[in-house]
């Protein structure tokens, strides 16, 4: 047994050893290539170089070489002598790699030297050389030092062995859209660094830096490395002129293409311009400047707000739109590179906090004595007009990191910040509160809200930093006309009034608009000037302009049915000519109703009878919208029959919402208040972050003084019983957009939380840390309460008997309402006797009538907010506290209070009984003191009415007093009738 041991164990290393002679004998290179990881492919067997022959010799093969020498990914399979012909022997022939062989003898292959093959038949490679490349210690992952992967360690660039073109080549590899800049980097500190060899001799076309040619340096010395800036956007570039002006082209898959010019406007050019880089653009005008006729054109138009980072962030249509030729391609002038400043956070590129490159980096501008002077010159470099605001911006709003300027002091002259006195800065720590910003007047934007998709909603005006309304007075087409075309949204279908898209919040900017309907802007027209108007949010004006899109289908469910677009305020079929599979799931997938969908051949969903808006709809896997998808021109006869109508048939389903004109919920303004409230985050929806809708968007609220009152009016508003817990610091984690509401202060007997007090967050002292949220029980409460919100009522069908508490409730409450009309007749009459004989003098009801006074006052004014003293005699107006700087409740400015989405807190005063007030003069209309009078009441006052009134809700419209109303029946003080009043209803 020890003999067959010992003979076995040396049978095993004889093997070994014979393994190793053989591994060490097979040797594999590359030669007569520009460098170590390109040319020939030679074979060292049986100690002899000799060649490999394969008139089949493919990338998996020579996968197996450059992986096999260290060299990266293989680029490129050569044959027949690319690096010339070799010499001796055929060694390999016919290689079959799979090209995850360890070897390249490995692969399958006939034997060594059978098939001696002429040399003019050897094969090559050109190997990567690296498996990876990086941009480190930049702003983001698209700028920084240029890294190469060799085997396991990063090799620095030097800065003479690239051009703009491999730059080019770097930034499309790494998807990050297109070079910017090279800067010359660090200086390489001797013997610390390892050095790339090889300089780069990129066309620029190329896919990879891999596939650039280049040309091996010995020398292993660099005085810097190589610093790239790319975009950061992918899809998009400028030719034809230089890096900052020229033709726009975008891509779409792997193919570049020109826009038209008729769909390109200066707010989507000066996005553009932002993310290459090359500051704002300048015109978009140029003629045949850089026009040469040739190159595909695509038909999208991009709908910019003006702040995204990249051309693609902006809304973007394609359906429908008209197709040009390349001579009318879409061009662009950007100010340039030599602009080297910026303004980062605001709402336009006219408005924010001041940024300066310096050497190629972004850094902030610090100044303990920042004036207008200073904001004056930055306006001016950046083309903006003139300077309205110079401002220290608030904490959450303060820039991070490298400071470029720092004790700034202009006369206001100069024509760009360097020129005036300043200091420059190293690092300074993070958070110094020294950073300065700038509103100028060319920051005036406008934006349609609250219409869900673009081209429709309420017409709102930026203006001094602020967003604000537009008032409906003489509001008509050709006022709505010059918004729509502004925003390039067509011509006007509708202008709308009162509101029709909801009431908007803070400032209303503009009324009495008169256009004629040339103007450019809005602003442009006459009016009675910024901020001079007479009217409230309820006056809000809105527009339907041409271009607003919906899609629906009909006839069927949500999710199924012939397909109908809304275009030009029309709703039209769509055609079904060349529509695949892959369009159709599109269509679904726009609808949300699921991924699946397929065409309906049975025509089961009847026929249209609008205009058939399009044909020929193509769209591809990377479309997300239908809007996106390429077809023909809108054509309101674009079908030849209605037979070639489209019909589709989704796999999945959606809730029903309920059908507004051209809006969906939460937008409508007939939404319900617990359609705006909902909770995210938790595992049901009884759990989770608090969040409101509020101006065309969900918003967070603060947990300043969140408690359980609060969270049981959330619950109680969502059907989700009580509160367990009200949670803060983000406990269901952070939010995003907006935080609405802060300090939040529910008794917890309010049917809604828009019933609560509560602040607008104004000041921006919260962040999403401090998002607020809610635990609910999940169990809605079966007793009858004052407090609860009612129960979804069964639809009529369904409603077939009166159950006993009912009738109970409704004979308690005839009674009582009976007892009620007798004391109040009676009461009625004594007052009359008293009237009638006022000769006696009654202490006792002259001391009944003194303690309403002093009840009623009381009560006003822990409503109202009223100051103790005014001016006897002078109606004023009451202010709801919001805790605003004393500039904003400044005389002459007529405050309101925050408005909460839904509806106010002064709707909820109702049932009141109004005497006629005085003839108002229309000088003192902006001075009209609201007066709302609210007695105190019982608990079992409350628990009566309620129980007369089961449906009551405070909040339908039914049982509302409007606001019109009460501001103009309500008399000053000392004319309200106090006797006179039957009830008032909380």
């Amino acid at each position: 047994m020890a003999t067959k041991g010992y003979l076995s164990i040396s049978a095993l290393w004889l093997l070994l050893l014979s393994i190793q002679v053989s591994l060490g004998d097979d040797e594999l290179r590359l030669a007569n290539g520009p460098g170590p990881c390109a040319g020939r492919v030679e074979v060292k067997h049986e100690e002899q170089w000799g060649t490999v022959c394969d008139g089949d010799w493919k990338i998996e093969d020579a996968e197996v070489v450059c992986k096999q020498l260290g060299c990266g990914s293989a680029v490129q399979a050569l044959n027949r002598a690319p690096f010339g012909e070799g010499s001796g022997p055929t060694w390999l022939y016919r290689l079959d790699c799979r090209g995850d062989e360890s070897a390249l003898w490995n692969c399958s292959h006939p034997g060594w030297g059978v098939f001696t093959c002429p040399h003019y038949f050897d094969t090559g490679v050109i190997c990567s050389g690296f498996s990876g490349l990086r941009l480190t210690g930049g702003d983001s992952a698209c700028s920084g030092h240029l890294e190469i992967r060799q085997e396991e360690s990063w090799a620095t660039v030097c800065y003479l062995h690239i051009d703009f073109k491999a730059a080019s080549v770097i930034c499309n590899e790494l998807e990050c859209g297109q070079a910017v800049d090279i800067l010359r980097g660090a200086r390489f500190r001797e013997g610390h660094e390892l050095i790339w060899q090889e300089e780069f001799q990129c066309i620029g076309n190329e896919t990879h830096l891999a596939h650039c040619p280049r040309m091996l340096h010995h020398s292993k010395t660099c005085s810097h490395d190589a610093t790239v800036v790319c975009s950061g956007c992918p899809g998009t570039r400028l030719v034809n002129g230089t890096v900052c002006s020229g033709t726009v082209e975008i891509r779409h898959g792997d193919k570049w293409g020109r826009l038209c010019s008729s769909h390109w406007n200066l707010q989507a050019a000066s996005v553009l311009c932002n993310q290459l880089n090359c500051g704002y653009a300048k015109s978009i005008q140029t003629g045949d400047l850089f026009v040469d006729g040739n190159g595909h054109v695509w038909r999208d138009a991009f709908h910019c707000e003006g702040t995204e980072s990249c051309l693609w962030d902006c809304a973007h249509v394609t359906l429908g739109n008209p197709s040009c030729s390349a001579r009318e391609a879409a061009t662009v002038v950007c100010s340039g590179l030599a602009e080297s400043l910026r303004l980062s956070g605001g709402e336009s590129r006219c408005d924010g906090r001041v940024e300066i490159s310096l050497h190629g980096m972004w850094g902030r501008v610090l100044d303990d004595d920042w004036d207008i002077k200073d904001a004056h010159v930055v306006c001016r470099q950046l083309q903006c007009g003139t300077a309205k605001k110079a401002y220290y911006p608030p904490r959450s709003e303060r820039g991070m990191g490298l400071v470029g300027l720092r004790s700034v002091q202009c006369a206001g002259n100069e024509t760009q910040l360097m020129l005036c006195k300043t200091s420059h800065s190293e690092t300074v720590p993070v958070g110094v509160a020294e950073d300065v910003g700038v509103i100028c007047s060319g920051s005036r934007l406008i934006r349609l809200v609250n219409g869900t998709k673009h081209c429709a909603g309420r017409v709102e005006l930026y203006n001094d930093g602020i967003w604000g309304t537009v008032c409906d007075d003489n509001w008509d087409l050709s006022d709505a006309n010059v918004v729509c075309k502004q925003l390039g949204c067509g011509h006007a279908i509708n202008a709308f009034a009162s509101a029709h898209y909801g009431e908007g919040s803070g400032q209303i900017w503009l009324d009495d608009v008169n256009c004629t309907g040339a103007e450019s802007d809005l602003w442009a027209c006459p009016s009675r000037g910024w901020g001079q108007h007479n009217c409230r949010h309820k006056e809000d004006a809105g527009v339907l302009c041409s271009e607003f899109l919906a899609l629906r289908l009909v006839n069927g469910n949500d999710c199924a049915g012939r397909l109908e677009v809304f275009y030009n305020g029309t709703w039209g079929s769509i055609c079904s000519n060349r529509m695949s599979q892959l369009t159709a799931v599109t269509v679904c997938r726009h609808l949300n109703c699921g991924d699946g969908g397929e065409i309906a051949r049975d025509f089961k969903y009847g026929r249209g009878s609008g205009p058939t808006w399009l044909d020929h709809i193509e769209c591809t896997e990377q479309h997300s919208s239908l809007w996106q998808c390429q077809s023909d021109p809108w054509d309101p006869q674009s079908c030849d029959n209605r037979a070639e109508e489209t019909h589709i048939s989704c796999t999945g389903r959606k809730r029903a919402v309920t059908p507004g004109a051209f809006i969906e919920c939460p937008n409508s303004t007939t939404c319900t208040d617990k359609e705006k409230l909902r909770v995210t985050g938790g595992e049901d929806g009884c759990s989770g972050r608090v969040e409101i809708w509020h101006q065309g968007s969900w918003g967070t609220v603060c947990d300043d003084s969140w408690d359980m009152s609060d969270a049981n009016v959330v619950c109680r508003q969502l059907g989700c019983g009580s509160a367990v817990s009200a949670l803060s610091e983000a406990t269901f984690g952070e939010g995003t957009g907006p935080i609405w509401l802060e300090k939040v202060h529910c008794k917890g007997t309010e049917l809604s939380l828009w019933d609560c007090p509560a602040q607008l967050l104004s000041d921006k002292n919260c962040n999403h840390k401090e998002d607020a949220a809610v635990d609910c029980s999940g169990v809605t409460e079966t007793t009858a309460s004052p407090t609860r919100a009612d129960p979804p009522r069964r639809p009529a069908a369904e409603s077939g008997r009166i159950t006993t508490p009912i009738i109970l409730c409704i004979i308690l409450g005839a009674l009582l309402c009976l007892v009620l009309a007798i004391l109040g007749g009676q009461f009625q009459s004594a007052r009359a006797q008293q009237r009638g004989s006022r000769q006696s003098y009654d202490p006792f009801a002259e001391a009944v009538y003194e303690e309403i006074d002093y009840s009623l006052m009381r009560e006003k004014q822990q409503v109202t907010g009223l100051s103790d003293s005014y001016p006897e005699g002078l109606p004023t107006k009451a202010h709801l506290y919001t805790e605003d700087s004393d500039e904003e409740n400044s005389p002459g400015i007529t405050q309101e209070g925050p408005s909460l989405p839904g509806n106010t807190l002064e709707d909820n005063y109702d049932d009141v009984t109004e005497a006629p007030g005085p003839t108002e003069d229309p000088l003192s209309e902006q001075n009209e003191q609201e007066i709302i009078v609210v007695p105190e009441e019982s608990e079992g006052s409350r628990d009566s009415e309620t129980e007369c009134h089961p449906e009551w809700n405070p909040n339908a419209p039914g049982n509302r007093t409007s606001e019109a109303e009460r501001e103009n029946s309500s008399p000053p003080l000392e004319d309200i009738a106090y006797d006179d009043i039957e009830e008032l209803g909380y």
